[in-house]
């Protein structure tokens, strides 16, 4: 199956990105600093999103008007009383068919399922609004992210397409990290 494929062969990355966004997150001490952070991933999410819409539709994943999304990400900036201006420079890869773009939506998709642990360390910071696109599907993560999965298996059928696939989404995650690069210290 091409999740698990992409999943064992995107370790490093997704570590590397991991760290880089946790480090960000302990820098948090204020609503401003996290409404700062939060625009690292408004800018990311929203780039990936306008690249991956001429291929993921809802014929494709029947769901996704349901997904989180970016424009979660703009309410919680918007509830902690800052704006999506002045964003960060965010470059989503190019994608050039369905299962390009559904590699990248993995990234997307799957931050989602750790926002439970990031509200968890944010609460220990005293930051307890604009936490709504952490909180992710709640009860429903497990079921949503199965749905997710099935669907990118099944654009997935010929193994061939793994190498390409699993490229994808680490570039995916090595942008994503680069997003935080500039941004040294949110005190």
């Amino acid at each position: 199956m091409l999740s698990q494929h992409i999943k064992e062969q995107t370790h490093a990355a997704h570590q590397n990105v991991e760290g880089t966004i946790v480090r960000q997150l302990k820098s948090i001490r204020s609503d401003a600093d996290y409404a700062k952070v939060l625009k690292g991933f408004y800018a990311y999410f929203r780039a990936v999103e306008d690249r991956i819409a001429p291929f993921v539709t809802s014929d494709i994943l029947p769901d996704l008007a349901d997904r989180r999304n970016s424009s979660y990400i703009k309410k919680d900036i918007e509830a902690l009383g800052g704006s999506v201006e002045n964003l960060p420079e965010a470059n989503a890869p190019l994608v050039n068919n369905v299962l390009e773009a559904l590699s990248s939506l993995y990234v997307l998709e799957g931050s989602i399922m750790g926002g439970p642990y990031i509200v968890q360390m944010l609460n220990k910071y005293g930051i307890t609004k604009g936490t709504s696109f952490f909180e992710g599907y709640g009860e429903n993560s497990r079921e949503m992210w199965a749905g997710f999965t099935t669907v990118l298996n099944k654009h997935a059928e010929d193994p061939e397409s793994y190498t390409l696939a699993t490229e994808k989404a680490n570039q995916t995650f090595y942008n994503f990290g680069n997003v935080f690069s500039p941004i040294v210290n949110v005190n």
